[in-house]
């Protein structure tokens, strides 16, 4: 179990740090932050697949114009890294699924999230298109809350 959490709009940094910060429980090992021009991402990180830094995130693409903020599992990551030849086309820095999400989704678009077999919430911020995108698995197993108010777009793993 991961957490994960964010804004668009307004907030602070010290905001973002106290909304991940109660959901801290989630994920014990790793804490990771980004914050600019009105836009925030926080993770809150349980390492299993890739236990080193590598899995930090927000996680970034090479030129750090998509990252990405992810709780749960791809059980089929693997073989996405394949069928896609995502190895071919990107430099992989760890072993985690987080990573091939992020360069399927640089692959694919939104329609990555049509590849994806397992439970996950995901948050990636495409700054080449200022765009947020949330996404959370078909049954919903990972929670993913929102909320829209005054001109400001919040979510998180939890309330």
């Amino acid at each position: 179990m991961c957490g994960i959490a964010g804004f668009v709009g307004g907030g602070e940094e010290k905001t973002l740090r106290d909304m991940i910060e109660e959901i801290r429980h989630r994920g014990p090992d790793d804490l990771g932050f980004y914050y600019a021009d009105s836009i925030g991402l926080a993770h809150a990180r349980l390492s299993i697949i890739d236990k080193s830094s590598h899995g930090h995130q927000p996680m970034w693409n090479e030129n750090k114009s998509v990252g990405i903020v992810f709780n749960g599992e791809i059980y089929n990551f693997k073989e996405l890294k394949k069928e896609f030849d995502l190895e071919k086309k990107y430099r992989f820095h760890s072993g985690t699924d987080t990573e091939v999400i992020l360069h399927l989704y640089e692959e694919l678009g939104e329609e990555c999230f049509e590849k994806l077999g397992g439970m996950f919430a995901i948050a990636i911020f495409d700054s080449t298109k200022q765009k947020l995108v949330l996404a959370r698995d078909r049954m919903g197993e990972k929670p993913l809350y929102w909320s829209f108010q005054n001109n400001n777009f919040v979510f998180a793993s939890e309330l």
